[in-house]
Formats: C-alpha cells, structure tokens, sequence
C-alpha cells in the first residue's frame, strides 16, 4: 500500500525550517561572539604553574595575560573588559616635559575621558635625544596611540585619533583606579664604584734546589752528611 504525499505538508515544513534558519543566524549576528575571559597565570607555593579563568586568592602569585598570551601591567590588568581590550591594542603614551602648559592640556584630555596611559618625561640631555630618536623631533607634547604618532596638541586630532581606535567616549575606568606614576623617557644607571687596586702580589717563597755540596779542602769527595 502507498501512503500518499502532501505537498503542502512539505512545503510548509521546508518554511519552517528556512526560518528557523535565519532566526538562528540573525541570534548569532546580534549577539556577536562570546566575550574573551581574562586568564590569569598562577603560581603556586611550590612553583607549579597553573592557567585559571577564576582570580587566584593570593593576588600577588598572579599574572593577567592580555592579548596573544602577553603579560599586562597591574594598572591595566583592573580595567574593564571592553577597556582592557582597546588598551591591549593600542596602548596610549604621553610624552611631556615640566613647564609645558600644552602637556597639561593633553593630561586632562587623556584623564577626563578615562583613558589609561602611560606618562614618560623629558628632562635631561639623554631624554631629549631619545626623543629624537622615537618621533624625529623635540617638540612636546608627543602622544603615541599603538604606533600612530600625533606631535603637538589638538583637543579634535587626539579625540579623532581615540575614536578611531575604539576607546570609549566616556570614563569606564572603576572608581579605585590608579594611574601609574610619570617615569623618566630614559633611566640611568648610577656608576659602579671604582674597583680597588689589587694588592701587590705576595712574592713567592724562594725554591730549594739540590745543588751539589762545594768541594772544601776540609770535604775533597762533596761527601753530604
């Protein structure tokens, strides 16, 4: 016996699951993929190494790893999620020197709106001439957002610059948040002390040679008693 088909049965199943289909892929489109979880890199008393996505008790036997497996600085490391991410990319520098009011100006800009940086001064000789070196100039302020480089200030360029690199517009920054502190462009190494004179060489005891006795006319054979 043969069981007759329905067309419009089928037709109406293939409908259905058509739209379920694109119910399922419009679902995923709107809720983007899943959040990366910070991994915190742990170890222990005994010096085991452990991978946790869950912070570890002790804070201090930990490392927040960031993007590609790489170490981030205990300032960035509290940051939220979507600030964390942005900072990872394009870590921002701010370059500045005493007395420049233009410097002031772009650390107000960089604090009002939340963005977490890192400040690095020009004072000496050495830190003019590695500034030269990093920019091809010595005009200051100089921030740096990843490796795009904006020399001078302007409230609309450094925005623009931010924007484009996705910082937020406002402050998500927790309200414990401490920036680190400014820290010269080049550190520098105090001398080693002077190395004492070595002492003169103490002379070496005299060596013994067996040297034959001196024929005397009281001993004609060198006869040694």
């Amino acid at each position: 016996m043969k069981i007759a088909s329905h067309p419009g049965r089928s037709a109406s199943l293939a409908v259905k699951a058509a739209l379920a289909a694109a119910v399922a892929i419009a679902t995923l489109l709107l809720t983007g993929p899943a959040p990366a979880q910070t991994i915190y890199r742990i170890v222990g008393a005994d010096g085991r190494v452990t991978f946790s996505d869950k912070p570890p008790t002790v804070a201090d036997n930990a490392t927040v790893l960031g993007a590609g497996g790489r170490p981030m600085s205990p300032a960035a490391a509290v940051l939220p999620l979507e600030l964390r991410q942005v900072a990872g990319k394009f870590p921002v520098t701010l370059y500045t020197s005493d007395g420049c009011s233009p410097c002031a100006l772009g650390r107000e800009l960089l604090s009002r709106r939340g963005i977490p940086f890192s400040e690095r001064t020009v004072t000496t000789t050495e830190d003019s001439e590695a500034l030269q070196r990093i920019s091809g100039a010595s005009s200051l302020p100089l921030l740096t957002i990843g490796s795009q480089q904006i020399k001078g200030f302007s409230d609309s360029e450094w925005t623009q610059f931010l924007d484009a690199a996705g910082y937020p517009k406002t402050s998500l920054l927790p309200a414990g948040y401490r920036a680190p502190p400014a820290t010269p462009l080049v550190v520098l190494q105090k001398a080693a002390p002077a190395a004492k004179p070595d002492e003169a060489p103490a002379q070496p005891a005299p060596v013994e040679t067996n040297q034959p006795p001196a024929t005397t006319p009281a001993n004609p054979a060198g006869i040694r008693f």
